[in-house]
């Protein structure tokens, strides 16, 4: 159809990372957020060229979801749009569907118009239950409430930064026709650090470099990983629910990149057998008053007491929370010990096959690296889990218990058997809401086979929860 009679927004990318820059900038100088809203609000009303609000939440599992309001009805109707939560899974049951969606205006991106289409922005949304409360069954929700009240009775900023991995296979939906293919083809056979300019692999990482520097991510650094078709895209740390927010929008520039080219960006922890797996490395600090609390300059790996408290704290409920940051039955293949696979249950500064790392930092860098994470879990989960078990689990008695020989499981159902058993989680999660995870990642494995053998399943991509659609899920 012409677009010579559309007059709709688009901006630079120049001129996207100079607004998004400044919303992040509100963000760390905890705005009031009523007074953030007024300015959206005003600059919507304001912007003709806007058509429409792209509103983004997260389901239980984490999968991303995304629906368009017509920016007149959106302004008019901001505080009462509804919808039917019966249809998310993980959500509510469907005799009592309906559920809110509460507009966080400190989250509002503007974005490229070459992949989000023209005349949009996009705003993160909180699921509102009928009381007005957050929902339960809303991470984002959650993790947004823990980190609030950290700061407020304790001072302390949670910050994150996340190394997301993933692969990049020829062909678009390639996860999703695994079932009918049994194959994923590399568009790249360069390895770490190697990809001629130009090629597939290239363009598509600085494709997305690109996207996220116009977003406000202020990009580190970016290359090729370990494995064929591998990639790693960098960026700075932020406020924790920001940082997770980042992780889906990440994932999201990914894949839409991805499919333009005419290429599948997969997030599946391990896909191919035989080469190194894909993880998130989930880098975590506190700070108070701008000073980071992880740093001493005379402590053990120049890590202070609380930093060393939060790791013993992780340690002790490894298992517990495994299901929490490796949350498919595709994870297990990738906590393999012959490929860097962080399995064992112990801390280290150096050993890379440690669920935890201490990485080489000063004051300003000074952090503690989960490693365990696999990128396809729920981020708002993910971050949830690591900062509430680290400032409020318990120690283990064990002896040595940072070097004790221990590991993770390397199967959903031990992991699913540890959850379900462990007090932890129900402390974490609350039972309603910690039996719903459960029997999700147990309708998961039910449908795959219970040993994983060496060759990736058909059925543990056609029923992942990040690809499966109702369609797929109906073909068991």
């Amino acid at each position: 159809m012409s677009s010579e009679f559309r007059d709709f927004l688009e901006l630079s990318y120049e001129e996207l990372e100079t607004l998004n820059l400044a919303a992040k900038e509100q963000r760390k100088k905890r705005v009031d957020p009523e007074v953030i809203k007024e300015e959206r609000l005003a600059y919507l009303i304001e912007e003709k060229r806007i058509k429409a609000v792209t509103l983004v939440f997260s389901d239980l599992e984490g999968r991303l979801h995304m629906l368009d309001y017509d920016k007149k009805f959106f302004v008019k109707s901001y505080d009462n749009l509804t919808f039917d939560g019966s249809s998310i899974r993980g959500f509510t049951a469907q005799k009592e569907s309906d559920l809110r969606l509460g507009i966080d205006w400190t989250a509002f991106y503007w974005v490229p118009a070459d992949v989000f289409g023209p005349g949009k922005v996009l705003v993160f949304a909180e699921v509102i239950d009928k009381n007005g409360d957050f929902y339960i069954g809303d991470l984002r929700g959650v993790l947004k409430n823990f980190a609030k009240e950290q700061f407020e009775k304790n001072g302390y900023t949670l910050n994150a930064a996340n190394e997301i991995e993933g692969f990049l296979f020829d062909g678009v939906e390639a996860e999703r026709t695994f079932h009918e293919t049994g194959v994923f083809e590399y568009v790249n056979k360069g390895g770490y650090y190697h990809s001629l300019p130009g090629d597939p692999l290239r363009e598509f990482i600085d494709t997305c470099s690109e996207i996220q520097r116009a977003m406000g991510f202020e990009n580190e650094k970016d290359h090729p990983e370990v494995a064929p078709s591998q990639f790693e895209i960098n960026y700075t740390y932020g406020d924790v629910v920001t940082a997770a927010d980042q992780i889906q929008l990440y994932k999201l520039i990914c894949r839409q990149v991805a499919t333009q080219m005419g290429m599948t960006a997969s997030f599946l922890p391990k896909p191919v057998t035989g080469v190194n797996g894909s993880g998130m490395h989930t880098n975590v600090s506190i700070t108070k008053n701008g000073k980071n609390l992880f740093y001493d300059a005379k402590g053990q790996e120049t890590t202070s007491k609380l930093g060393w408290t939060f790791i013993d704290r992780i340690l002790t409920h490894g298992n517990d929370i495994c299901l929490l940051l490796n949350a498919s039955v595709n994870s297990y293949r990738r906590l393999d010990p012959h490929f860097e696979a962080p399995n064992q249950i112990k801390a280290s500064a150096t050993d890379r096959g440690s669920m935890v790392r201490i990485p080489i930092g000063n004051e300003k860098s000074a952090r503690v690296e989960v490693r365990s994470v696999g990128p396809d879990a729920n981020p708002y989960m993910v971050l949830y889990t690591v900062f509430k078990t680290g400032l409020d689990g318990e120690i283990s008695k064990m002896k040595n218990l940072r070097q004790a020989e221990r590991y993770l499981p390397d199967n959903i159902y031990t992991a699913l058997e540890d959850f379900r058993s462990a007090t932890w989680t129900t402390a974490l999660l609350g039972e309603d809401v910690k039996a719903r995870y459960a029997d999700l990642k147990q309708a998961s494995a039910d449908r795959c086979p219970r040993l994983l053998g060496t060759v990736v399943k058909a059925c543990e991509v056609q029923f992942h929860h990040e690809v499966y659609n109702q369609l797929l899920w109906g073909q068991f």
